[in-house]
């Protein structure tokens, strides 16, 4: 299989129809393709809800055998024969009440069952998602997708789901119960609630197109929160917090508008519902009297068919009430699987994978040209060869081009033309685990979680357990990690030793911290590529000597691409590679570049001159 043909496991055909394009009963469908736990035991559920619906009819029959053959029986009351009635009717309803309590765990069970699938498989690809896919998108709406999206369907399927079922049931049981007793007034009730029947579809779609806006205009609010929330310390330094006030109060007053046009609809509709049960009851009233008056219904039919319009109506206003949540139930699905629908532009390589193997590695571009989407190409025709082993600095003004090169290697994205090789083989050939395992990158600003340090330099330990505590073995090879680096006096200084906490983000940590962090992390990684994103110029003395020493120690035996933003970095690198406006112009050695007299030698010309 080709590396453009591999799919994720359960990945939706890219062939099927977007899930914003998709009606009511095919997002189900789909949603029921992507969470087939949702399905599970749903004969036994169904079977269960008939009986519990049938079980609410049991009240009129019982009222109308009580008034005609035990209150009203030609021989006066039969007192035993109400009893008995009252007697059925009450243990039918206990049994009705069991079996609608059984309805409601399973379907909450097969639902939390299938929920977990459809947030597990969302969560996850998003993260197969390549780097520059998840940037497309705020980070927030992402998050809302996996989170309050799974929720509003979590809430109906868990309510409204039993309701709606339990509610057709019921509407079906009383109609064929009511045409028993008196056809003309079955016709009577469906004729009043026909018109509603009519227009209740028309105003469903309104109701979806405004939850859709809702769900939209949620994921934008949550993603401006998130937004200013990271980017508190900036937004304090450059004193634009009511600008920022601003943009979020405009977010919160968009989704409430929002919320406000959707909810006004489905009062109109809710409204119109009771407007029409209460319509009915009056009608039925008044004709069941003048049935009853005519010889052609007893009284206790009568009294019966108003407690079966009562159950008629009941479901029909609560129909409309869970058909609005459904709605916005579909709305958060679509989302959902508008995440699971997004191709993965960065795909496993399948059958074809090739294996890598540990060792020192060797790294080739081979004619490799790069363009963001609906941008200018950053890269072109880039043909470098570097040998295992070797030291590389990569140098260039500032958009030149470095850092893509970086990310293609790291494949975090791929290239648009040509092929990058890790030990002559094509990175889409390789398997992720193994690409991981080989090539580790040290970003300029290492991400830290909240946690201690050493909980976070044991990110670098891909054969931890994800979950639970770390192992003494663990703790110890993070330990030996943090000596090996000469990192053992910083933590000495620290106030609680590797039981530091860095907080969120690492921002109990200065920016030199965070990044010995990052290198004691890359070295437990143990890759045999090392792509670093220099750091130093924004450290202090003191850290920029430490951060110098430990990737000394960490390069050591290892191939290194370094994108460096300080030439001295060139100066003790192995090779030296200049891009300028996409293109790699100048490969060589330090001191063969500045003899040449180009590229290389103005850019150090012009250092030297700043550092003096």
């Amino acid at each position: 299989m080709s590396t453009t043909d591999a799919r994720q496991e359960g990945a939706p055909d890219s062939r099927m129809a977007p899930a914003s394009t998709l009606g009511v009963f095919a997002t189900l469908r789909r949603a029921a393709q992507v969470s087939p736990e949702l399905l599970d035991g749903l004969t036994l559920t169904l079977a269960l809800a008939v009986v519990a619906a049938t079980a609410r009819v049991l009240v009129p029959i019982a009222v109308q055998q009580t008034v005609d053959t035990a209150i009203l029986a030609p021989g006066g009351v039969d007192v035993s024969r109400a009893a008995a009635l009252v007697g059925v009717a009450a243990l039918g309803l206990a049994v009705g009440a069991a079996c609608s309590a059984l309805v409601n765990v399973r379907l909450f069970r097969s639902s939390e069952a299938g929920l977990l699938t459809l947030r597990t498989r969302a969560f996850r690809h998003v993260h197969d998602l390549s780097v520059l896919t998840q940037n497309s998108e705020r980070r927030g709406s992402l998050v809302s997708r996996v989170t309050s999206d799974v929720d509003t369907i979590s809430m109906f399927v868990q309510w409204g789901g039993i309701m709606l079922l339990v509610s057709v049931l019921q509407i079906f049981v009383a109609t064929t119960l009511m045409a028993v007793y008196s056809w003309q007034l079955t016709l009577l009730v469906w004729a009043c609630f026909l018109p509603l029947l009519v227009v209740l579809p028309r105003m469903q779609k309104g109701v979806n197109r405004r939850y859709a806006a809702v769900r939209e205009r949620y994921g934008a609010m949550l993603g401006a929160v998130s937004e200013a929330v990271v980017g508190a310390e900036t937004i304090r330094a450059y004193g634009v917090s009511a600008r920022t006030q601003r943009r979020i109060d405009a977010a919160v007053a968009a989704t409430r508008r929002a919320m406000v046009r959707a909810q006004t609809l489905v009062a109109v509709v809710f409204s119109s519902g009771v407007l029409v049960a209460n319509l009915v009851l009056a009608v039925v009233v008044v004709a069941g009297t003048w049935l009853g008056v005519a010889g052609d219904l007893s009284v206790g039919r009568v009294l019966a068919f108003l407690f079966l319009v009562q159950l008629f109506t009941g479901p029909v206003q609560m129909a409309t009430e869970i058909l609005n949540e459904l709605q916005n139930a579909i709305s958060g699905w679509r989302r959902v699987l508008g995440v699971l629908e997004t191709p993965v532009d960065v795909a496993e390589p399948g059958d074809d994978a090739v294996a890598s193997p540990r060792g020192p590695a060797s790294l080739t571009f081979q004619d490799v040209g790069y363009a963001y989407p609906d941008g200018p190409p950053v890269l072109r025709d880039v043909d470098l060869h570097v040998e295992a082993g070797t030291s590389v600095a990569v140098v260039g003004a500032t958009g030149s081009g470095k850092t893509t090169m970086a990310k293609l290697v790291a494949r975090f994205m791929d290239p648009t033309t040509g092929a990058v090789l890790l030990d002559g083989v094509d990175l889409r050939r390789i398997a992720s685990a193994d690409l991981r395992r080989r090539v580790v990158l040290v970003p300029q600003e290492g991400f830290l979680f909240d946690g201690t340090l050493t909980e976070n330099v044991a990110y670098g330990l891909r054969d931890e357990a994800p979950t639970g505590g770390l192992t003494p073995e663990a703790v110890a090879r993070v330990e030996r990690v943090v000596a090996e680096l000469g990192l053992d006096t910083w933590v000495a200084e620290l106030p609680a030793g590797m039981a530091t906490p860095v907080g969120q983000r690492g921002e109990l940590l200065s920016a030199g911290e965070r990044q010995l962090v990052a290198l004691a992390r890359a070295r437990l990684a143990d890759g045999d590529l090392l792509l670093l994103d220099e750091a130093t110029s924004a450290v202090d003395p003191v850290a920029e000597v430490r951060i110098a020493r430990a990737l000394r120690e960490l390069a050591r035996g290892r191939t290194t691409l370094t994108i460096a933003h300080r030439l001295s970095t060139a100066e003790a690198a192995d090779l030296v590679v200049v891009v300028h406006a996409g293109r790699v112009v100048e490969v060589g050695t330090h001191a063969d570049l500045v003899a040449r007299g180009d590229h290389y030698a103005a850019m150090h010309s012009a250092w030297v001159s700043q550092t003096r």
